[in-house]
């Protein structure tokens, strides 16, 4: 049997709401001050989309009206034609962030991530 197909991960919905805390945090391999929690790293590796974390860890030392935001709300929400939009809010709604990814394969059709006290993590795992 071919080993590709039986290391393809998939990834639902379903299988995100088990998460309703952490046992491990893992820290990001380039920003280390950011951690994130088992249904993260679930997300990641499921959804393959370390890309995803990449782009959440690596701009909070940079863009200074994102970093103001002290609890942050990133959403991705991909397109039939698989590009996405992925947004930064303040939890408040207003928009601090927002950038046009041009194609992802991730398999959900939207989600949402929490960010605070450099910690990634599922809205049922705060």
């Amino acid at each position: 049997m071919n080993s590709n197909i039986q290391n393809k991960k998939t990834l639902s919905a379903t299988d995100l709401a088990q998460f309703t805390g952490t046992e491990q945090w893992y820290r990001h391999s380039i920003n280390r001050t950011v951690l994130y929690t088992d249904g993260i790293r679930y997300v990641a590796e499921h959804g393959q989309a370390y890309w995803l974390l990449d782009e959440i860890a690596l701009i909070q030392p940079y863009d200074k009206s994102i970093a103001a935001e002290e609890f942050q709300v990133w959403k991705l929400e991909v397109q039939p034609d698989k590009t996405a939009t992925l947004t930064c809010d303040d939890g408040n709604g207003h928009v601090v962030f927002s950038k046009e990814i041009p194609y992802t394969d991730f398999p959900l059709e939207t989600i949402t991530l929490y960010f605070a006290n450099d910690v990634i993590h599922l809205p049922s795992e705060y």
